[in-house]
């Protein structure tokens, strides 16, 4: 039973590491796009700022997919592999 208990709370770390990975990743993005949104005031130039926000906010997005997809795939994964091992184990008549 302990196993168990130290398998989850490791499964619930990592899934937990995952998603603070992405909002401070998040995070950061607003702050230094507020930034460069202020900088940009006082340049003149109208739109230079639009190319970093587009291009890491597209970086972003992609590590928001990736991170959110993987969390909801663990049961799938999890399943996978217990099917695996049950017919690993009739083939070898276990």
């Amino acid at each position: 039973m302990k196993r168990d208990h130290d398998s989850l709370e490791a499964r619930a770390r990592r899934r937990i590491g995952r998603k603070l990975g992405f909002y401070i990743h998040a995070f950061v993005y607003v702050i230094v796009n507020l930034g460069l949104l202020a900088l940009n005031q006082f340049t003149g130039d109208p739109r230079w700022h639009q190319w970093p926000l587009m291009g890491w906010g597209l970086g972003l997005a992609i590590h928001g997919i990736v991170t959110f997809t993987s969390l909801y795939t663990d049961a799938f994964r999890r399943r996978m592999v217990e099917n695996e091992i049950r017919a690993l184990q009739r083939s070898e008549g276990r």
